[in-house]
């Protein structure tokens, strides 16, 4: 048996919390996608500055949704999938 440390027990117990464990849901989905970005970019061997460009925006916005730090669109994630041949897949799951 495991025993858990003073994190792992504050954050059992908060996501008990209802409020804190959509929110924590929401931002775990949001940088699920954005690794997901960071990875197809590194392995395409693009920069941010070149990744941007062939979604027609800015370097920093890129940096911004690569860090978890920007929201976006479906169209600004349809413009990412686009940009490196990919379909975009959005599905609903209990």
């Amino acid at each position: 048996m495991t025993k858990l440390t003073n994190y792992e027990k504050h954050f059992k117990s908060k996501m008990k919390d209802k409020g804190f464990k959509k929110a924590f849901e929401k931002e775990k989905h949001r940088l699920e996608i954005a690794y997901k970005i960071s990875q197809m970019r590194t392995k395409e061997h693009l920069s941010q500055e070149q990744l941007a460009k062939k979604v027609d925006t800015t370097q920093s916005v890129i940096a911004r949704i690569e860090a978890g730090q920007q929201n976006f669109t479906t169209d600004t994630l349809q413009k990412i999938a686009s940009a490196f041949n990919r379909n975009l897949k959005i599905d609903f799951v209990k």
